[in-house]
């Protein structure tokens, strides 16, 4: 099974320091299209030192915060219905399971554990062991899209926003908080995105935009993205014609621990594994000619799918008849 899939070659990394020789995050963005990891990113901002799970607890818990988690692997599989629940007891257990992850293991966990990705020079080709996603259960929420930073604006001040996306760039964040073994499936966004790991440790499967003809794309609806068709938790059992045209994709791998930042360029295809409770903050920019483009297509389809005449019964965000065998 280790020769299954795409050949995948290291992201580029650089340390935090070395950020302002490339003109900081605005300015690595504005002229590079590939993945970078930031080494270190987090470490500038309080957020660091604060947003861990209990003390995100507390906060949520002062406030009766409630809100809708997604429940199933929503861009590949059928879409279950979101509970509604308290967000502070959920907290609390991550909290809990945190604080029992032993490093040994979690480090020899994922589709490519800790020593062997240490052992990658860069530009070497490597394949990845899908064997480990074929044990994740179907029965763990995700706090996925999160809007944090509205409900608990006094967070703000964590991050420096503005030095993330400087300039004439419409931004907003979401925050992504939830277990080990969850991950969310293949797609891309329309925006660029600098995404921050503050707690935990995630692995990231990236696709430059020229691979388009290899990830399948579905007709399936998604407001903000576009999917794809291949479920990387099923590989082996995958269509042969889906499984080897994937096969034939270029792929990029990352492991972002916590501290890290990973700059996600638009229309770049990518899948997220977490390995372990982790805390996640992506703050997407576009441009002004950007979001006039984007919106327009954006907001037709939401008309048209809110009144059932576009991919009506095939979407993310109504729940599907059929909610056995998904995982997020």
């Amino acid at each position: 099974m280790a020769e299954l899939g795409p050949a995948f070659q290291l992201v580029n990394q650089i340390d935090i320091d070395e950020l302002d020789q490339l003109g900081g995050f605005e300015a690595f963005a504005a002229r590079n299209r590939s993945p970078l990891l930031i080494k270190g990113a987090v470490k500038l901002w309080p957020a660091w030192e604060k947003w861990d799970f209990d003390t995100l607890a507390t906060l949520v818990e002062a406030k009766q915060l409630q809100t809708k988690f997604q429940n199933g692997l929503i861009e590949q599989g059928a879409t279950n219905e979101p509970p509604r629940l308290p967000i502070a007891p959920y907290l609390r257990g991550l909290a809990k399971a945190s604080q029992e992850v032993d490093r040994d293991v979690m480090n020899q966990k994922g589709l490519c554990n800790k020593q062997r990705y240490e052992g990658l020079q860069q530009g070497e080709e490597f394949y990845l062991d899908w064997s480990y996603m074929q044990s994740f259960e179907a029965n763990k929420l995700y706090l996925g899209d999160w809007h944090m930073l509205q409900h608990l604006p006094e967070l703000r001040k964590d991050f420096k926003i503005r030095e993330i996306w400087p300039g004439c760039r419409s931004i907003w964040e979401a925050v992504f908080i939830g277990p080990a073994d969850t991950f969310t499936g293949i797609h891309y966004d329309y925006e660029d995105n600098w995404f921050f790991q503050v707690r935990g440790t995630k692995e990231f499967l990236l696709f430059d935009v020229d691979q388009d003809e290899y990830m399948c794309r579905s007709s399936r609806y998604d407001f903000g993205a576009v999917l794809s068709e291949i479920n990387l938790k099923n590989l082996p059992d995958e269509p042969p014609e889906r499984r080897a045209k994937f096969a034939k994709a270029k792929g990029y791998y990352v492991r972002v621990e916590a501290g890290d930042a990973l700059f996600i360029p638009k229309r770049c295809w990518h899948s997220v594994v977490a390995l372990e409770p982790s805390v996640s903050l992506a703050v997407f920019g576009i441009k002004p000619c950007e979001f006039v483009v984007n919106s327009f297509p954006y907001a037709t389809r939401a008309v048209l799918h809110s009144l059932g005449l576009f991919a009506n019964g095939n979407c993310t965000c109504h729940q599907t008849p059929d909610s056995k065998n998904n995982s997020k």
